[in-house]
């Protein structure tokens, strides 16, 4: 009956990770969506604590132990959501995400060293012993010791590589780490890669003379380098895609843990994890026009030419804050392109409120979304989203792009390199041939910016010296504000 509780506890887990998922796909479910999923794994925490027991039939134990660190993860876990900010998110993902990949390395750590003691105590066993464990095997065949040692050093791998590095994404967001690229950072990379296949081989075959747990610390070691390497060079709007990907790989290193403790609720996590995150990453790398081969060596973010950038520059005119509203509000058709400096000064619910006034006047208002604006996946849907923008008005680049050339104004509010016209003509250019919001087929552009600064990817934007495009300088919420002020004065 205990086995039976137990097995439906995940079996309601599992649903409930599916169900989550699928509620997670549109913004007005994906807050129940997410309660869904945590209830879930919360009743598969306490089944596994309170009704699992091992071969020889013991619980868990360490009640005190197990309850004081739920307690704690529990009380740091929510003051961090409650105080974080919109522009920090992709930090926080970063490391919650690192942290998963970190549990996954501690597991596959404690089973290898399980593993070992198995293997020394067979050692240690008599004949006699040996003979009726032999039989005892005919009649029930033991679970393959290679399988489930190929499982832990997956685990280790890839939830090592996961930790290392999300941390340096961490860095990097948080602004503590600048990019980085060694020389020949490619083949350093792929010779790294070539190492750990290397180190399964002999680990899993056994054709080594060196001892394993040299070999096990050593797979640690190379995994960890390139967790670090594989991250440092990434930069840019490349940001996203390498979040998305970290976040993959963690799902399987869960699902590997599944596996090996043959869990249900956790290789249904893991798998979701791993092959949503997977699914993401392609989507974008095809939105950035990049290779995911090229994710895995870490070749994001470089020049692909080598020759120099064309020279960017020249007068560039302002528009003031009545021009821009009078224009805006003339207008039939206006789309907005968020960006992070909306995130940056909270000005989504005034965006908003932009919107509204605007379509009052008889304004088709809509927002252009490019797949890795801001610094994580779907970043300014969420923004919007917390604002209550329809979702409908949300248009991806695919489908607004040809729209463009019948729009009267395009807002820009903090968007920079996701309209960096470089990408389509300037082949020495970093973001060369990434796929843009083609806003300067518009009528008139307004770009909202706090000063002339390059955006994220450290690069100057020929678009703000067009003829069509007016800088309009200022904080995105106060700017906003004035806007929303002007218009209802008129």
């Amino acid at each position: 009956m205990q086995n039976f509780i137990l097995l439906l506890s995940y079996l309601i887990g599992s649903i409930s990770f599916i169900v989550g998922l699928k509620m997670l796909s549109h913004p007005d479910t994906a807050r129940k969506g997410n309660l869904y999923a945590a209830v879930g794994m919360s009743i598969a925490i306490f089944a596994t604590i309170f009704l699992y027991t091992n071969e020889a039939g013991q619980h868990l134990g360490n009640y005190p132990w197990i309850f004081a660190a739920l307690i704690i993860g529990t009380i740091i876990g929510t003051m961090m959501a409650k105080k974080v900010q919109m522009t920090a998110m992709p930090q926080m993902v970063s490391l919650f995400n690192g942290m998963g990949g970190a549990c996954a390395a501690i597991i596959s750590i404690v089973e290898f060293k399980h593993l070992m003691h198995k293997e020394e105590l067979k050692e240690t066993t008599s004949s006699v012993t040996q003979f009726l464990n032999e039989v005892a095997h005919l009649l029930i065949p033991p679970a393959n010791p290679k399988l489930i040692l190929l499982t832990i050093l997956l685990g280790l791998v890839i939830g090592t590589v996961s930790f290392f590095g999300s941390m340096i994404a961490f860095g990097k967001l948080n602004g503590n780490i600048n990019d980085k690229t060694l020389p020949a950072q490619q083949v350093i990379n792929i010779g790294l890669l070539l190492i750990i296949v290397g180190l399964l081989v002999a680990m899993v075959s056994g054709f080594t003379g060196i001892d394993t747990t040299v070999l096990f610390w050593s797979l640690f070691g190379v995994s960890a380098l390139y967790g670090i390497l594989f991250v440092m060079p990434i930069g840019g709007a490349d940001m996203p895609v390498v979040i998305s990907l970290l976040n993959s790989f963690t799902g399987v290193a869960a699902a590997c843990g599944g596996f090996l403790y043959s869990n249900p609720v956790m290789l249904t996590g893991g798998i979701l994890v791993g092959s949503a995150g997977t699914i993401l990453t392609i989507l974008m790398c095809k939105a950035m026009n990049r290779s995911l081969t090229n994710v895995i060596v870490g070749a994001f973010g470089g020049n692909k030419t080598g020759g120099a950038s064309e020279e960017v520059g020249g007068a560039y005119k302002e528009i003031s804050m009545s021009d821009t509203a009078v224009l805006m509000a003339y207008s039939k058709r206006v789309v907005i392109v968020p960006g992070y400096g909306l995130a940056v000064a909270q000005a989504q619910h005034t965006c908003h409120e932009l919107e509204k006034v605007l379509e009052e006047k008889g304004v088709e208002v809509t927002y252009a979304i490019h797949p890795v604006a801001g610094r994580m996946p779907g970043h300014m849907n969420v923004l919007l989203a917390e604002a209550d923008v329809p979702y409908e008005k949300l248009k991806e680049m695919e489908e607004v792009n040809p729209e463009f050339a019948q729009t009267d104004v395009v807002l820009i509010l903090g968007a920079n390199d996701v309209v960096n016209p470089a990408a389509k003509n300037d082949p020495a250019s970093p973001i060369y041939g990434m796929p843009i919001l083609e806003v300067e087929d518009a009528t008139h552009v307004i770009v909202n910016k706090r000063s002339m600064k390059p955006g994220y990817a450290g690069i100057e934007n020929a678009l703000f010296y067009q003829p069509k495009t007016s800088m309009l300088f200022g904080d995105a919420k106060k700017v906003l504000q004035a806007l929303v002020s002007e218009m209802k004065n008129m």
